[in-house]
């Protein structure tokens, strides 16, 4: 735990990505395999459980700490973090015995057996643990233990030390670790040294379900002349979906998403579709609720994900299919390298041989013929264009350096809501209140008064009478404002904060923002019975006075005009080839 807890301060303190390089480089060295299989599952994103709840984390720290509920609450104001606030408060270890523990027994002899234990049984683990560590790797253990591991590294920084420490080429540990990640396999120290093993050239082997890195899509915000002529490109609808590669090899069918989650349970019409496909077959594509020939909302989709079973009637009102965009391996070959006008290709022969369906093609003589199609997205239930180089190779990542593929989309919805809580950030942002929850008013106020009235209301904490004007929260926001924006809110934040629930506080209403978002459901569980897909901060919006910000009424009509009839019920992240779910 030792080793991993400084690495951990380490990669925390340090902004430079050569620094962060070589201080993964140093842990790899000195760690042995099986810590530094667990190590790597953590950096490059594997999502460790919540073990005990935080709450009870909270209460023994104050019982080992000697202090009232009171005084943490106010150390965890100043401080910001949980797990931060905890490490501070509790006294000094009796020993040092649990550092000198590796990170992998740490893990499956002790965290992963305590998630289910009786709370007394957690009780005691915590007591024993937090006393033989000191201050740095209790708060490592505290982020394990509550499910909040982050730090300030990308998994293709990780990727690329790794490489480094194996002397082996970046794009091949990139292949290597797709799928490392994934729960339903363990890390382990066999895993960690066959990502180190020597390049012998082979491909995968031919029995293995193991995907390649996807290529991602950068935004296109300069005009769409500077790429030149549209006869470089092909073009495409970007869809609202679940990229993922679909893998037939020996046999049998692997579906993995793009957060390398092995999904293939998840969709068993795209395994159907699959059973068609040759071995030695790799498609790239989108997987997308598909109703009466045409895409449907995503909202759709979201039903189906993170479920446990899929019921029947689940399948029927909720069916889905794969779209092919890229053919990466035919026959057991490796297709990355050839130009995207051939690999498409050979993917249409494939389509038409096996019944694949394929993404279509546009074909526009100019870019404003094209922006014209790209104006019609909505009605068609996609986001946009997809613009791909003709000669570009398959790449790894969201890298510039072999070819370009690029995400057109439309121009998102708008709302201009009240900020009316706020939570603090994460990482750097600790001690700054960055997440925001927004409100609209339930019908449009007469005038400015009587808005202003509804505010001396909620200062007071007076409640809301039914039928009268209020402020109604429907969404959450954590993004699009800058360092010096945040800053400035926070301090409104503070001067007008009227209670404060833990980390949240609820804000006097005073500030307008207008928010963007790509799409509108509804939802049961919310308050306000509707649900935004990725939601973010567009702009503070001082030129507007409280009582012109938006209505239920607003947002209904966005969810007629362009929104879908399907429920948001599920509440499970979905995604597609950038970020996941609705908030």
């Amino acid at each position: 735990m030792r080793l991993f807890a400084q690495l951990y301060a380490e990669l925390d303190a340090r902004t430079a990505t050569l620094e962060k390089v070589a201080a993964l480089r140093r842990y790899l060295a000195a760690a042995p395999p099986a810590d530094a299989a667990w190590a790597l599952y953590f950096l490059a994103g594997g999502k460790p459980r919540q073990s005990v709840p935080g709450a009870l984390l909270r209460a023994m720290a104050c019982t080992l700490a000697g202090i009232p509920d009171w005084l943490f609450e106010e150390s965890y104001q100043a401080v910001g973090d949980l797990a931060e606030t905890i490490a501070l408060v509790l006294p000094p270890p009796a020993s040092r015995a649990g550092e000198e523990v590796g990170l992998a027994e740490w893990v499956e002899t002790r965290l992963l057996p305590l998630r289910g234990q009786p709370p007394q049984a957690q009780a005691r683990c915590l007591a024993q643990w937090w006393g033989e560590l000191d201050t740095p790797a209790r708060f490592l253990l505290c982020k394990l233990i509550g499910g909040s591991f982050r730090v300030g590294v990308s998994k293709l920084l990780v990727q690329r030390a790794l490489a480094e420490h194996a002397g082996l080429d970046p794009k091949l540990m990139a292949q290597r670790m797709m799928g490392f990640t994934d729960a339903k396999q363990p890390p382990s120290a066999v895993r960690f040294l066959a990502l180190l093993a020597a390049d012998d050239g082979t491909a995968a082997p031919a029995d293995s379900g193991q995907p390649y890195p996807f290529f991602l899509a950068h935004a296109l915000e300069a005009p769409p002349q500077s790429l030149g002529t549209p006869a470089d490109w092909i073009v495409e609808w970007k869809y609202d979906g679940i990229r993922a590669q679909v893998v037939r090899r020996a046999g049998q069918c692997w579906i993995w998403s793009r957060g390398e989650e092995l999904v293939t349970e998840r969709f068993p019409e795209v395994v159907a579709l699959a059973q068609a496909l040759p071995d030695g077959t790799v498609v790239d594509g989108e997987i997308l609720a598909w109703q009466d020939g045409r895409p449907a909302p995503f909202a759709r989709l979201q039903q189906r994900l993170n479920r446990k079973t899929l019921p029947r009637k689940l399948l029927q009102e909720a069916p889905v299919t794969l779209l092919a965009y890229d053919l990466l391996e035919e026959g057991g070959h490796d297709l990355r390298g050839e130009p995207l006008l051939r690999r498409r290709e050979r993917l249409e022969a494939l389509g038409a041989r096996t019944g694949l369906p394929v993404s279509p093609l546009l074909e526009g003589g100019s870019w404003e013929a094209l922006a014209a199609e790209r104006a019609a997205s909505r009605e068609r239930g996609v986001e946009g264009l997809m613009l791909k180089q003709r000669a570009a190779p398959y790449g790894a990542g969201r890298t510039k350096a072999e070819g370009l593929w690029w995400k057109w989309k439309i121009e998102p919805m708008t709302v201009d809501g009240v900020l009316v809580y706020a939570q603090r950030g994460h990482g750097r942002r600790a001690s700054v209140y960055t997440d925001y929850t927004f409100a609209v008013w339930s019908r449009p106020p007469a005038d400015a008064a009587e808005a202003q009235a509804v505010v001396e209301a909620i200062a007071r904490g007076a409640p809301a009478v039914p039928g009268a004007l209020q402020l109604v929260p429907f969404t959450k926001a954590y993004s699009g404002l800058t360092d010096a924006e945040f800053a400035a809110v926070d301090r409104v934040i503070r001067a007008h904060t009227i209670e404060k629930f833990g980390p949240v506080r609820s804000v006097r209403p005073t500030l307008v923002f207008e928010l963007g978002f790509e799409d509108i459901a509804r939802s049961p569980r919310h308050k306000s019975g509707i649900a935004l897909r990725f939601p973010r901060m567009l702009r503070l919006r001082p030129d507007k006075p409280l009582h012109e910000a938006d209505t239920l009424a607003t947002l209904q009509a966005l969810l007629h005009m362009h929104g879908s009839a399907a429920t948001d019920e599920a509440g499970a992240p979905g995604g597609n080839d950038d970020e996941e779910g609705m908030a």
